[in-house]
């Protein structure tokens, strides 16, 4: 197990006072939603006005090397909180779909699963999540909570139960548009041919269809799609909801002042916690579609609503930090900036606008494990602790904050947490590796749902080697994504399987443009024997547990529906309106 602590004592001197602050800090993390690393000012961007998220950077460090645990929302944030890979929680999936689409599904994150919010909440801390979860809600009635915040230790919720998407803001679109299109096609061409084959099978009289079966046909055909057509007719009121811990107080959800609404919450939070320990985790539902910005920040930047909505969230992240200020709470304060993972390249509005981010020179984007769709920002801060503007170029991963939040809180580690935090230096003047020789290889894996796509590995201290296993088609091929299907898959002609696997020394070829070969390196087939021996000890390590993601879990069942009114009112509800608070201007 490898964590942050010991890099904390190698990059500012020890003393006292820091031993004493680094017992049980107030931790605040902030999770931007689909992000690219390329489109914050500390990671080179030149037009995009983020200055209180690179301040971050200037008073604290950056991880150059700092990846997501998996490509899709779901996943990663499972991942993150676990501090281990969704595949071993059940939160990965095996078909096409691999995020939750629908507050009345059954599935999400297990009651057993740990999570850094429970050991923290343990030890004393206050905890609260603020933003998006989208990880599961209910189990088996409509009230029972078994995957919500409150159940995995989170003291407090305001927020979106489930993402934040196009069906979410009218106007903006469908991501079920395209996938209705094809399957009722599909679909209508199937029963088309069924009723023209039972026809003239009765016709000719190889069989007698009663015309009662041919109604009861008609009967139930037109349920299953008079039921779809009202569900997608209101999936905005179904699916699009704000809540306050088990309470509905917006459905659907408002999208005016709602990161302003995020940010007070969290300023609440921080000021009713001013005396103890607390964990503060900020989960922003920009800049994932549907885009949204407050009028203060709307045609204000250089790049449309998307960058609209970047400079709100910088603007959000610049509040809290300054509420820690006035709290005083700066010097015990460690603070963390990441991303879900990296942006969505194949966003684009129908009006031809790219509402998705930019992942700098970084291939690929969104749901794939090129480096575009896995290399996130990871930006700390605790002064006193980090020094500033320091540069952290060992591969991390944002797994590796459980670990790392967890020891500094003073809880014990569970024995199955795999984050790996290695922050190595082949000069022998940090051992920040624990059960490691100093510089032995390191490994961390992405998986696309319940698939190896990619191995990272980090052998003697001068490359990092990351192998594919198999790669996403792009459409067209030409391009840097999937466009013909808004996102990429993982399976069958999706994609294309690689034997030996594409093997890529990121430290000298971060854009993942040349292949190695026996030809080119030396040391390719035991590299590659390193990577394939470590997939096999992850996967022999495996346990068959319930996939929450699968398509039983993952369908829309009517009786697990959280509606804050009734049916007949559309599940349409404003409590949040109505007991509002004037906010401050931005």
């Amino acid at each position: 197990m490898m964590i942050l602590l010991p890099v904390m004592l190698y990059l500012w001197p020890v003393s006292n006072a820091i031993n004493e602050r680094i017992s049980k800090p107030n931790i605040v993390l902030f999770m931007a939603d689909d992000l690219g690393i390329g489109d914050l000012g500390c990671y080179g961007n030149t037009t995009s006005r983020t200055p209180n998220i690179d301040k971050l950077s200037k008073e604290g460090a950056t991880l150059t090397q700092h990846i997501a645990a998996a490509p899709l929302c779901t996943p990663s944030r499972a991942s993150f909180l676990t501090g281990r890979y969704s595949v071993r929680s059940g939160m990965a999936s095996l078909h096409k779909v691999g995020v939750f689409l629908f507050s009345a599904s059954s599935g999400g994150l297990p009651m057993e699963e740990i999570t850094f919010a429970k050991l923290l909440q343990q030890r004393g801390y206050s905890t609260a999540l603020i933003g998006k979860w989208h990880l599961g809600i209910n189990c088996n009635s409509s009230d029972d909570f078994c995957h919500h915040p409150l159940n995995h230790g989170f003291d407090y919720f305001y927020g979106v139960p489930v993402n934040n998407l196009r069906d979410c803001k009218p106007g903006h679109g469908s991501v079920f548009g395209a996938g209705l299109k094809m399957h009722t096609r599909a679909a209508l061409q199937s029963m088309g041919i069924a009723l023209i084959s039972l026809a003239v099978l009765n016709y000719i009289g190889l069989i007698r269809v009663p015309r009662r079966v041919l109604g009861y046909f008609f009967l139930i055909a037109a349920v299953i799609v008079g039921v779809l057509l009202l569900f997608f007719y209101n999936f905005r009121n179904l699916n699009c909801f704000l809540m306050r811990n088990h309470s509905i107080i917006q459905q659907p959800w408002n999208y005016e002042n709602l990161t302003q609404r995020f940010t007070e919450e969290a300023k609440r939070f921080i000021g009713r916690n001013t005396n103890a320990p607390f964990l503060l985790f900020v989960a922003y539902t920009q800049v994932h579609t549907a885009l949204y910005a407050s009028q203060a920040f709307r045609g204000k930047s250089k790049h449309g609503l998307y960058g609209d909505a970047l400079e709100e969230m910088d603007w959000s992240v610049g509040q809290i930090l300054h509420a820690l200020d006035q709290w005083h709470l700066r010097e015990q304060t460690l603070v963390y900036f990441t991303s879900d993972h990296g942006a969505h390249v194949e966003e684009i509005s129908a009006n031809g606008e790219v509402q998705g981010g930019y992942n700098g020179i970084y291939k690929g984007g969104k749901s794939t494990s090129w480096e575009g769709g896995i290399r996130v920002p990871g930006l700390l801060r605790w002064p006193g602790v980090f020094k500033p503007s320091t540069h952290i170029d060992e591969p991390t991963s944002n797994m590796d904050i459980f670990p790392t939040i967890v020891k500094l809180a003073g809880a014990s580690l569970p024995s199955d947490r795999y984050g790996m935090f290695h922050y190595v230096q082949c000069n022998n003047t940090l051992r920040a590796i624990q059960q490691h020789t100093l510089c032995d290889a390191t490994t961390h894996s992405v998986q696309c749902n319940y698939t190896f796509r990619a191995m990272q590995t980090h052998p003697p201290c001068k490359s990092i080697w990351k192998a594919f296993f198999f790669t996403p088609n792009f459409s067209p091929e030409d391009s840097n994504g999937c466009h013909d299907d808004h996102v990429c898959f993982c399976y069958g002609k999706s994609v294309t399987y690689h034997d030996p696997p594409l093997l890529f020394d990121l430290s000298k070829d971060p854009e993942e443009k040349n292949p190695l070969t026996p030809e080119t390196e030396s040391h390719f087939h035991e590299i590659i024997q390193v990577i394939q021996q470590a997939v096999s000890n992850h996967s022999k390590s495996l346990v068959v547990v319930p996939n929450q993601l699968s398509l039983e879990n993952m369908l829309w069942k009517p009786w697990l529906q959280p509606c804050c009114s009734s049916f007949l009112q559309f599940c349409y509800c404003d409590h949040e309106s109505r007991e509002n608070k004037k906010l401050p201007e931005a």
